[in-house]
């Protein structure tokens, strides 16, 4: 069995002068923190904020990261447009004069996306 020292309980005394200096050095700390002159070097960690704004700056990063509906379908006329003029036999220009028409016809209004028409076009209304 090894030797073991026991302590001696504290009195009242030394308990009294123990929480005195750390009183003391508590208040020291507080004054030091409240001096406009401090030239102390405290780390502070980023600003505090809401859980209201933190959760406003997930879904703006989500809707940031995922393109809109009318961005993905934009891009897939596009890329069918494009696909289309690789493979049509008019030229570039006679590809866009036709988009042209249809638009001053009010057969392709340019607020509503190509893929979502209305009315499907046809040949006879033209």
């Amino acid at each position: 069995m090894k030797y073991q020292k026991t302590q001696k309980p504290l009195d009242e005394r030394d308990k009294l002068r123990q929480f005195r200096e750390l009183d003391d050095a508590f208040a020291k700390a507080l004054r030091e923190l409240e001096d406009p002159n401090n030239n102390l070097n405290i780390p502070t960690g980023p600003p505090v904020r809401s859980l209201a704004t933190l959760e406003d700056d997930e879904r703006r990063e989500r809707e940031a990261e995922v393109p809109s509906r009318e961005e993905q379908q934009a891009e897939a006329f596009r890329l069918r447009l494009e696909a289309l003029l690789s493979t049509a036999p008019m030229s570039r220009e006679e590809v866009l004069s036709v988009i042209h028409t249809l638009v001053d016809l009010g057969q392709w209004p340019l607020e509503q996306p190509p893929g979502v028409a209305k009315a499907p076009l046809s040949v006879n209304r033209l």
